[in-house]
C-alpha cells in the first residue's frame, strides 16, 4: 500500500484483533490518520457478517490467524513484537486464555500500548463474563428505559434504538485514549495498558442524561417535563400520540412541514440573537412584539425579577407564547421548500436544517464536497459511499479523502510492512512516577454549549490545566450555559473577558501566549472577525495548537460549511431523526441529550492528541478539526454506506420496533421485560436452557421463546440465559443505576467500582446537591486519571487567573470597573 507521508500517525504500527464495531472502528480511525494497521480475523473470517466491515477495515491489511494453533500464536506474537499498539474487544480474559496476555506483552515491550474494549468492566463482578452484544450493554446501562421525554409521554417503555451507542462512544473514548497515550509515550518513552468498557463508555456518552440536581428550578422544566410530572402525580396514563406531542415542543426546537412536503427542524431556542433572527426572517418579529412578547434585559436574574414572563433566546418559552409562535411559524414554513428554508437559516446565521434520510445524506452534495462522505472502491462491493474521517489535521486532511480499500496479505507480508516502518525514535523510558498523559499541558477553552466544553473537560482528567474563557455578557441563556456547564465545566478555571474591549483583548492575548492548546467551536465565518482564527492565534503564540469544532464542516469546504448548528441538526440532516421516528412524516430527535455532541467532544480530544504527537515528532503545528456531522456518520456506522445493489435501507426504525429481528428483541417476562439477542444458529444452545427445551424443533422459535419467557421472572431468565452464554439483559434504568452506584464524592475517579460509578456532591458550588457520573470509561494501568472538581460558578476564577498572569490587584480592580473582565453573570450560580 502507498504510504501517506504527511498524516500524523505515519509510522505507528497497530495490530487489530477487533471484531464487530468498536475494536475495528478504533483501528479504522488510526488507519485513517496514517497508522499501518494489520487486522487479524479468525480462520473462518469476521465474526460479524456485514458490508460495514468494508468501512471498518479500509486502509488496513487483513489476514486470518488461528490463535488456537501453535503456529498461529507464534505468528501473532511476532507481529505484536513489531507493533506500537495492539487492541482487542472481547470479554475480559479471552486474549490471555488464547496465549496473548497483554500485561505480559507489555513487560516484554515496555513501549507497547495495549487496548482492551470489553462489554463490561473487568472489575464488574456481576457482568464481566456476560455475552455483551450491543443491545445487551444498552439494556443493562439504562439506554432503553425512560428514553427521553417524547417516548415517556407516548408510553413507549422500554424503547428500542438501533444506533450502536455503546460501540460509538467506546470507539471515540478508546481511540482518543490511545492517541493521548501515544503522545505521552513520545515524551516519556513508556507505553500503557488501557481498558475502555463499553458499558462505562455509553454512560459517559449519556452523562447529561444521568446528572441529578436536587431542587432543580422550575424555570428550566419544559412543557413535556411538566406534563410528565402532572400525569404521574394524577396517576394518568402516558398515551400521547405523535401529533399531539408536537404541541408540547418549543417553537424554536421543533419540526415543521414545508411547501414541498419535506420536514424542517428549527433549533434556535437559547441564543440571545438566533430566535430573533428567525422571527425576523419569517416576517413575524413585529407581529409578536405587537402582541406583547416581552424582552427581558437580563435573563440571568431570578424569574421573579423579570420584566415579563418570557423572552426570545430563553428556553423554554411559557405555554401560551410557545403555542402562539408555533402556530404562526407552521403557517409561514408552508410558504417555502425545505431547501429554501435551509438557505434562509444558514445565510441568516441561525440554526436549522432539512430532514434527510441516511441514504440521501450519503449522496448529499455538501457531504461529498466536504469529504464527510468519501468514495472507496471495495473488492467485494465495488464503488462505495462511506463515512469520511472523524477527526483530521488540516495540513494533511486532503490525504484522508481517498481511503484505500481493505486489502488481504499473508503473515510474511504483514511482518514486512511492520518492519518497514521508520523507527519511532522514543526517549529512554522514564523512571519517574507515572503522570497523567497531559500533565503540564495548558488549554484555553473558548467553546460553548456541549461538544467543545465537553472536550476540554475530558482532557482535564488526564492532567491538563484548562482555563475556560467566556464573554462578560453571555450569548446563551442559563439553561445552555449553567445547566449544561455543571457537566462540561468540571475541572476548569472560569474567567469572563470582553474581547471587544481593548483591555479585555490584552487579557485574552496574554492567555493565548500562556497555553499550549486553544479550543474553539465555531465555523470559519465567525472566527476571523473576532481575531480567533488560526493565523491570529499563531501570531500571538507561534506553535500553539488550535483545535476547531463546528457542525457541518469537513476536511474541505462545502456549501453549508459555515452554517450554524447543533447536535439535533446533524440528527435531522444525516437521517438519524427519520430512522428514530420512522419516516419523513414522523421524524423524532434521538432521545438522549448530547447524543452526538459528546462523541464530537471525544473526537476533538483525539485531534488535540494527534496534533501534539505530530508536533513532538516533526516540530510542525497543524490545526486539529472535527465536526458534529463527522460523528453523525460514526453513530450510524452499521448502516452508513451505499453502493450499487445495496439492500434497501430498511433497518429497524420507528416507535414500534422492539429489536433487530424476531429473535433479537424485547420479550415480556412474568414481571418485566428482557432483551434477548440470539438467532437460529443458537437454537441448539437455547434448547439446553431450563424452560426452553424443545425450542430447537419448534415451527416458530420466536413464538416459542416469547411464550416461555412470559412464564417466569426476568431475573430468572437473565441468569439462566447468560449462564448458557446467550446474550440477555433486563432493561435497567439510568436513575436506578445512579442510585445504586452512587457514593459521597471522595476525589477518586471511580474506576475501581466496576462498570458504573457516580459521586454525590452534597456541597456543590451551586448550592444544590448534585449527583454526577464519575470519569470511569478510560482505565490506564499506569497513567493516573484525575477526579474532576465540580464546575465552579462562571467567572469565579477571573481574579485568580489574572493574578497568575502578573496583573496587580489594582489593575484587576480597574479591569473589573471598566467591564473589561467580570467575576459573574448572576448573583445565583443557577438562576432561580
Amino acid at each position: 500500500m502507498e504510504k501517506h507521508t504527511q498524516l500524523p500517525f505515519i509510522g505507528v504500527r497497530v495490530i487489530d484483533f477487533g471484531q464487530y464495531i468498536a475494536g475495528p472502528a478504533v483501528a479504522m480511525v488510526l488507519a485513517d490518520l496514517g497508522a499501518t494497521v494489520i487486522h487479524v480475523d479468525p480462520p473462518d473470517g469476521p465474526l460479524w457478517d456485514s458490508p460495514a466491515n468494508a468501512v471498518l477495515n479500509r486502509n488496513k491489511h487483513s489476514l486470518r490467524i488461528d490463535l488456537k494453533s501453535a503456529q498461529g500464536l507464534q505468528d501473532a506474537k511476532a507481529l505484536i513484537a513489531a507493533a506500537d499498539i495492539v487492541l482487542e474487544n472481547f470479554r475480559p480474559g479471552v486474549m490471555a486464555r488464547l496465549g496473548l496476555d497483554f500485561a505480559a506483552l507489555r513487560r516484554e515491550q515496555p513501549t507497547l500500548i495495549t487496548l482492551s474494549i470489553p462489554g463490561f468492566a473487568s472489575n464488574d463482578a456481576l457482568r464481566r463474563d456476560w455475552r455483551a452484544l450491543e443491545p445487551i450493554i444498552a439494556a443493562a446501562s439504562g439506554v432503553f428505559t425512560d428514553m427521553g421525554q417524547n417516548r415517556v409521554l407516548m408510553g413507549i417503555n422500554p424503547s428500542f434504538s438501533p444506533l450502536p451507542l455503546a460501540s460509538s462512544y467506546g470507539t471515540m473514548l478508546a481511540v482518543s485514549a490511545v492517541a493521548l497515550a501515544l503522545q505521552s509515550r513520545q515524551r516519556n518513552g513508556r507505553g500503557d495498558g488501557i481498558e475502555v468498557p463499553l458499558a462505562s463508555a455509553v454512560m459517559e456518552g449519556l452523562s447529561y442524561n444521568s446528572i441529578q440536581i436536587d431542587d432543580y428550578p422550575l424555570r428550566y422544566k419544559t412543557l413535556r417535563e411538566k406534563e410528565i410530572e402532572r400525569r404521574r402525580a394524577e396517576n394518568l396514563p402516558m398515551d400521547l400520540q405523535y401529533a399531539d406531542l408536537q404541541e408540547y415542543l418549543d417553537p424554536f426546537y421543533r419540526t415543521y412541514a414545508c411547501a414541498d412536503g419535506r420536514k424542517f427542524y428549527a433549533v434556535c431556542p437559547s441564543h440571545r440573537s438566533h430566535a430573533k433572527r428567525c422571527l425576523q426572517a419569517m416576517g413575524l418579529l413585529d407581529e409578536m412584539l405587537a402582541a406583547g412578547l416581552p424582552h427581558v434585559a437580563d435573563p440571568y436574574l431570578p424569574l421573579d425579577q423579570w420584566e415579563g414572563d418570557a423572552s426570545l433566546g430563553v428556553y423554554p418559552l411559557p405555554e401560551h407564547w410557545a403555542k402562539r409562535i408555533s402556530a404562526r411559524m407552521q403557517e409561514v414554513f408552508l410558504t417555502k421548500t425545505a431547501a429554501e428554508w435551509e438557505k434562509v437559516f444558514g445565510e441568516g446565521r441561525f440554526p436549522g436544517a432539512a430532514h434527510r434520510s441516511t441514504q440521501e445524506w450519503l449522496h448529499d452534495a455538501h457531504a461529498h464536497a466536504t469529504g464527510l462522505v468519501v468514495h472507496v472502491r471495495d473488492s467485494e462491493y465495488g464503488e462505495m459511499q462511506q463515512p469520511g474521517p472523524v477527526a483530521w489535521l488540516e495540513a494533511s486532511a486532503a490525504q484522508m479523502l481517498s481511503p484505500l480499500p481493505r486489502h488481504t496479505v499473508t503473515v510474511s507480508e504483514a511482518q514486512a510492512l511492520l518492519d518497514g516502518c521508520a523507527p519511532s525514535g522514543l526517549p529512554p523510558p522514564s523512571d519517574q512516577p507515572a503522570a497523567g498523559w497531559l500533565q503540564g499541558i495548558r488549554i484555553l477553552d473558548l467553546t460553548n454549549v456541549i461538544a467543545g466544553p465537553h472536550s476540554t473537560s475530558f482532557l482535564g482528567r488526564f492532567g491538563a490545566e484548562v482555563t475556560k474563557l467566556d464573554p462578560v455578557m453571555p450569548n446563551y441563556d442559563p439553561w445552555n450555559t449553567v445547566v449544561f456547564g455543571m457537566s462540561s465545566a468540571r475541572g476548569k478555571q472560569s474567567v469572563l473577558v470582553d474581547l471587544h474591549h481593548p483591555d479585555g483583548r490584552e487579557v485574552f492575548n496574554r492567555l493565548v501566549r500562556s497555553v499550549d492548546v486553544v479550543v474553539m467551536n465555531a465555523p470559519d465565518r465567525q472566527l476571523a472577525p473576532l481575531g480567533l482564527d488560526e493565523a491570529s492565534l499563531q501570531a500571538l503564540n507561534p506553535g500553539v495548537i488550535f483545535c476547531q469544532l463546528d457542525c457541518f464542516g469537513g476536511p474541505r469546504r462545502g456549501p453549508r460549511t459555515d452554517y450554524l448548528g447543533y447536535d439535533d441538526l446533524v440528527q435531522a440532516t444525516s437521517g438519524i431523526m427519520l430512522r428514530f421516528g420512522g419516516g419523513m412524516q414522523t421524524p423524532e430527535e434521538h432521545a438522549h441529550v448530547g447524543t452526538i455532541d459528546v462523541m464530537c467532544g471525544f473526537a476533538a480530544a483525539l485531534g488535540v492528541a494527534a496534533a501534539l504527537y505530530h508536533k513532538a515528532k516533526t516540530g510542525e503545528t497543524s490545526r486539529a478539526r472535527t465536526s458534529l456531522s463527522a460523528l453523525g456518520n460514526l453513530v450510524q456506522i452499521p448502516y452508513c454506506f451505499d453502493y450499487a445493489g445495496r439492500a434497501p435501507f430498511d433497518e429497524p426504525s420507528g416507535r414500534e420496533v422492539q429489536g433487530f429481528s424476531p429473535l433479537s428483541r424485547f420479550f415480556r417476562t412474568a414481571d418485566h421485560w428482557i432483551y434477548v439477542d440470539t438467532c437460529e444458529k443458537e437454537l441448539g444452545r437455547l434448547d439446553g436452557v431450563e424452560g426452553l427445551r424443545g425450542i430447537g424443533g419448534a415451527v416458530d422459535p420466536a413464538a416459542f421463546l416469547a411464550a416461555a419467557l412470559a412464564a417466569e421472572a426476568g431475573a430468572v431468565w437473565q441468569t439462566r440465559l447468560q449462564a448458557a452464554d446467550v446474550a440477555a439483559a433486563i432493561p435497567d434504568n439510568i436513575d436506578k443505576l445512579r442510585s445504586r452506584y452512587s457514593r459521597a464524592a471522595d476525589q477518586q475517579p471511580g474506576t475501581d467500582k466496576g462498570s458504573y460509578a457516580f459521586s454525590i456532591f452534597a456541597d456543590h458550588p451551586s448550592g444544590h446537591r448534585v449527583t454526577q457520573l464519575d470519569p470511569i470509561a478510560i482505565r490506564p494501568q499506569h497513567a493516573p486519571i484525575r477526579a474532576l472538581a465540580p464546575a465552579e460558578k462562571f467567572g469565579a476564577s477571573t481574579r485568580k487567573v489574572l493574578a497568575q498572569m502578573g496583573y496587580s490587584e489594582a489593575h484587576i480592580h480597574t479591569l473589573l470597573a471598566n467591564n473589561a473582565v467580570s467575576e459573574a453573570w448572576s448573583g445565583e450560580y443557577l438562576p432561580s
